[in-house]
Parts: C-alpha cells; structure tokens; sequence
C-alpha cells in the first residue's frame, strides 16, 4: 500500500510517502525549487519521495491532502467579506490560486502528475495531530497541536491510543495563539511565519515590562482559551494583523532593518512569557482532563524550543515527544499515517528514530559537480576524513557538512549542517556576520554527545532533534561561550552512534582531541535561502560565504588561507 501526503499553496509545502505504514520518504519543495518556505504545489518534493520508494504515481494508491479546501475557503470568504473593501487586493490576488489549484486538486494531480486514483482530504489540526502521535514512540498520548489557524481551528486537544486519534477540544479563528505571537513578530519589523524564532531569540534580551498591558488584550480562561480583543488585533484584513489603536497603546511599529531598542527587547520578552503562560496554563488543562502521562505536540507554536522545555519541567506530564517537522510541512507526514492508520485500519509500524527523509547523492555525483566546476578536492577515508574536519573546527574554521539524506523540518542534524568550534568566544559573531549574514543578537545550537550530555547541561534527557533549551551547568559555560545564550541555555542536539552514523564520528573525534563533546552547529544556507539539497547547492553557498572548509559526502574542499 503506497499513500502520498502532500501540503501546499499557503506555506512549507512538502510531501511524504508511507509504504505499508512505515514512512519511506519526506521532503519540503523549497529544498528544490530553492524559494524559503515555497507555498508551491510540491512536485518536486512528490518525485524525491517516489525516487525514494522506487514506484511511480501509477503505484499510488491514495493521496491525502493537509486541509479541507472547502472547509478554508468558507473561513477566507468570510473574512474578505468582513474586511471589505480593505481586503478587496488581496481577495483579486489569491482567489485564482483557489480557483484553479486547491478547490480542484484532484484535476491538477491528473494534469501535472497523471494520477487519477483516490484523493482523500482530512482537517488540518488532525493532520497535525497524526504528525506528532502516530509517528512517536507512544501507545497512549495527551495530543495539543497549536499553530495560526487552519479551516477554522486554531488550536486542538484530544487523546491517541493505539492506532485512533479523538479530538476532543478546539480553539477557533481568530482566537489563535500563533496570529497573535505572528502579529506581534510583523509588530517587532520580522517577517510572518519566518521570524517568529527571531522573537524567542530576542525575548532573553528584555524585561517581560509588557505582559500585564498584553494579557489586557486577551480574555483568558483558566484552561488556556482565550478570546482576542478584534480592536487590537486585524487577522483577516489582507495588510497588517495589528490595529492603530495597538500602536496608541505600545508605540509606533518598528520599521524592518531598523535599529532594535530596549522597548523591542522588552516587547519580544513580553510577548514570549504570555506564549509560555498560555501554553502551561492549556497543557495543565490537558493532564486535568486526561491523566496520561505521554503528550505529543504539533503546529508551529511548537517549533518555540524555550516553551517546550517550561511544558516538560512545569508540568506532571512525564513525557514529551515534538514532531520535528511541527509545521505545515509535518502534516503532509501526519496526513499519510492518518489514512494508514485511521482511515484503513492499518498497524502503526513506524517510530521516529531520525528525519533523514530525504534524497541523498552518490560520490559518482559529487565527483561529476566538483569535476565540471574545476574544484580541487581531496577524496578521503573515513578515519583520516573525521580527523582532519576535526582539526579543522578546532583551528577556528568554519565548515560546511553535507552527508547522506537530507533532513526533513526546518532543523539541520548533522546531514546538511555548518559546523564550528563552541570554544571560540566570537565565533558566534563570526557566523553570524561572515557565513550566515543575519542578525547579530540570533544564538547558535549544538551537538552533544549523549552519553556526555550531564557533564555539560541539564536536565540530562534525549532532545535528537534541537527542539528543547537546556541550561548549561555553570562550571562549564566558559569553556563553550559560542554555545551558552544569554540566559545560560544552549538548543541542543543530543547524538547517538546508532542514530546519527558519521556525526556522531566526528564529534567523537573532535572531543578526543579537544575534551569537548560537542560542536555548533547551524543550518547549511545563507540567510533567507533554504537549507541546501543537492551538492550544487552546498557548493554555491560554499563559494558564496566566507566558510573555510566543504564536505560533501568522502570529499573535502579547504579553502586557500588568504595571506
């Protein structure tokens, strides 16, 4: 049985492939037609996951879609009817997409992919849900899945036990937590749905000076719901998603690019304790309703690593397990599993153990791309490979890693990853300013060893896909201050041999030779581009950044020292 899920036309298109339960393959389309966070219909990432399996469509026997199409476009209509005439752009801009692609997928699977099977459509929130249930290592589980906003439902609760999911509570449009922390992200000059993590970031700089001002404009409820105040907030208006009457009470909003105050750091601090607030106050509400010790997260307020760690340490549930993949591009997985699982009958078969999903390259290719582009690269043994990156990171370089599948979620894990030394005390300046051109306040992640993950940090818990924030003990932070943030805790990658394969190798090597056992590692891109995909890509923004040193698979390319 081969079920394709696919997400797509808003943002984070993916599709993913499950083959008799179990998921083959993952992948978003930004990685391949190279537009951050692409809304496009994801033909790209469909023919990875269909490489990946070894079939064609013709081998399909069902797609399943993210959404209910019609379900959204009743929320959309009434929105543009509210906000008229002020949404009139807007509506003549977006309902052609409508017309011709999401209210007619079935037809555009026939002309663009030849497929005329069963295409199968399911609520969005429950397709989040399935991301974060079906794929963890639970056979009982609290569910909470909290984004901006689906058809209607903004935020779900509800319970998995075996292979059935329930839904047992929502929060509806246009009370959502995610429109209000992305209003106030637009608010701070940052960009909807890309800067939200430059808000949790900047928060540890400032006061929470704003939070009684902010909870004034939500009705809170003691389970966690809420009802937005609609003179300060504009979610449906088609420009911006705050009022005039919020500036009157906050003050002007930042211009983007410009200068960041101590009233911005105080805002973003403000805005990131009512998310933690809010989401503690929900997940109580949870344990309260259904005692079981297990809850599993999705959307992409779970995406907020400093949240997580609260709901883990703050509550009685025991524990927690985060769809890497926790925005709109994890419920094209979620999508999948569900009609395995909830629609057919199916065993749940798969647990998460990696999300390395999607296509890898062999040396053949890799040597072709370095030949034809006249680079001079020296192919290595393994041993002697790890050993020289090794003393690579810790001469001060900064070094571009490509290896295997690549990831599927907006984490880079060791596989498509820019790899420095946290030792260094400005190689955070050094990243930020030379490799990754952002802004110069943003922190770093790390890979951790596991086994030597209480030595450095605490709690001592596995966290294999960056999603939590832990405290570095503080004895060690001045040994790793490229790694410790401002308030002493580090997003953190713990890393197993078994999981992690030639990672893991390679921090092995790096700690035998310096007595630290871990590396930072962010993200292989340049700012506002997509994690790279193919070896071409690695290169390009290999040549284009001031990193020192490339891998790409057994193939090391060092840069010549200038002098």
């Amino acid at each position: 049985m081969n079920i394709l899920g696919i997400s797509g036309f808003y943002h984070d298109s993916a599709a993913c492939l499950v083959q008799d339960g179990v998921v083959v393959s993952a992948a978003q389309e930004e990685r391949f037609d190279r537009v951050k966070s692409s809304a496009a219909f994801p033909v790209r990432a469909i023919d990875a996951c269909l490489k990946a399996g070894d079939i064609t469509m013709l081998d399909i026997d069902h797609v399943v879609f993210y959404e209910k199409p019609f379900w959204k476009l009743e929320r959309v209509l009434t929105d543009h009817a509210r906000s008229f005439p002020f949404s009139l752009p807007q509506f003549v801009r977006t309902m052609p997409s409508w017309l011709s692609e999401r209210l007619v997928l079935p037809l555009k699977l026939k002309i663009d992919l030849g497929y005329t099977g069963s295409t199968l459509f399911l609520p969005h929130h429950l397709t989040h849900a399935a991301s974060a249930y079906l794929a963890s290592p639970f056979d009982q589980a609290a569910i909470l899945t909290v984004d901006g906003v689906g058809e209607w439902a903004t935020t779900t609760w509800g319970v998995g036990e075996g292979n059935r999911i329930t839904l047992r509570g929502e929060l509806n449009y246009p009370n959502s937590l995610g429109l209000v922390y992305t209003a106030l992200t637009t608010y701070l000059g940052f960009e909807a749905n890309r800067g939200e993590g430059k808000v949790m970031a900047l928060s540890d700089f400032g006061q929470p000076a704003y939070l009684g001002k902010l909870r004034t404009l939500l009705d809170l409820r003691e389970d966690g719901s809420f009802r937005a105040d609609p003179r300060f907030f504009s979610f449906g208006h088609g420009r911006r998603m705050f009022t005039s009457r919020f500036e009157r009470m906050f003050g002007p909003a930042r211009v983007p690019g410009s200068e960041l105050t101590q009233h911005h750091k105080d805002m973003a601090a403000s805005l990131q304790a009512l998310l933690e607030e809010m989401l503690l106050s929900i997940v109580r509400h949870i344990w309260a309703q259904t005692g079981v010790p297990n809850l599993c997260l999705a959307g992409g307020v779970a995406l907020n690593c400093v949240a997580n760690s609260r709901i883990l340490a703050e509550t009685p549930f025991a524990q927690l397990f985060v769809q890497p993949a926790a925005g709109d591009a994890g419920t094209a997985m979620g999508a999948a599993l569900y009609a395995w699982c909830g629609l057919l009958g199916g065993e749940r078969k798969h647990v998460l153990r990696d999300v390395y999903l999607g296509p890898s390259f062999p040396p053949s290719r890799i040597r072709r791309v370095l030949a034809t582009r006249n680079v001079d690269a020296r192919e290595m043994q393994e041993p002697e490979l790890l050993e020289h990156v090794a003393q690579r990171i810790a001469a001060g370089k900064v070094v571009g890693w490509f290896d295997g599948r690549m990831e599927f979620g907006p984490r880079a894990l060791g596989h498509r990853s820019i790899l420095a030394d946290a030792r260094h005390p400005q190689m955070k300046d050094i990243l930020n300013a030379k490799v990754k051109h952002r802004e110069a306040f943003r922190p770093y992640g790390a890979s951790v060893l596991r086994e030597e993950l209480g030595a450095w940090f605490e709690p001592e818990m596995d966290s294999p896909y960056m999603l939590f924030a832990l405290a570095a003990r503080p004895w060690q932070r001045d040994r790793i201050p490229a790694a410790v943030h401002v308030d002493g805790t580090c997003r953190l990658q713990t890393v197993t041999e078994a999981d992690n394969g030639r990672y893991y190798r390679l921090i092995k090597a790096f700690a035998a030779m310096t007595g630290v056992p871990m590396v930072l590692n962010t993200s292989f891109n340049d700012n506002n581009e997509p994690i790279v995909c193919t070896p071409e890509d690695a290169l390009a923004c290999f040549q284009k950044t001031e990193m020192d040193t490339l891998v790409l698979g057994d193939f090391v390319v060092d840069k010549l020292e200038k002098g």
